[in-house]
């Protein structure tokens, strides 16, 4: 598509096309008139040989069929909630190649990493970041630090 035309303008084109093949004009002059190629000429006579009228309706073109039914969604949203380490995944994180691993596994499909974050969105998951964390921390010196070590800094900015 023309970036200059909205997907109504083109309705009104495609109209006027059909229009002008039915006067007798041949499909480069309808081009040139339309200011469009003579595929696009061709594509859309075609499409209203096969439709009619109703070929020429501006619409959104369809994307794919989801690989997942919502079903299987709702299954999928189950075996998340039971944990990484229950399939199997050192820890208890979800990442997105995990996750596609795992719809791999259940359902027989994959997806491109970056649409495995759509699917979690579209279910109810969010991204989470895990807060970093000192392996050796001891949280009993943690707490010790924050009440001993703490006011005494504060104090002393003073």
């Amino acid at each position: 598509m023309n970036a200059k035309y909205k997907p109504s303008d083109y309705e009104i084109l495609r109209r006027r096309c059909v229009e002008l093949k039915e006067s007798g004009w041949k499909q480069k002059d309808i081009a040139s008139a339309l200011g469009m190629t003579e595929g696009w000429v061709s594509q859309t006579l075609k499409k209203y040989l096969e439709l009619g009228p109703n070929g020429l309706l501006a619409r959104k073109p369809p994307g794919s069929q989801p690989k997942l039914t919502p079903e299987q969604l709702l299954k999928l949203v189950e075996e998340l909630n039971l944990g990484a380490a229950h399939h199997g995944f050192p820890g208890h994180i979800w990442t997105r190649s995990r996750v596609n691993e795992l719809i791999g596994r259940f359902f027989g499909v994959t997806y491109d990493p970056t649409q495995v974050g759509r699917i979690l969105k579209k279910v109810g998951w969010s991204l989470q970041k895990p807060t970093k964390k000192a392996r050796q921390q001891s949280e009993q010196k943690v707490q010790q630090w924050r009440e001993e070590t703490v006011p005494e800094l504060k104090k002393s900015r003073g």
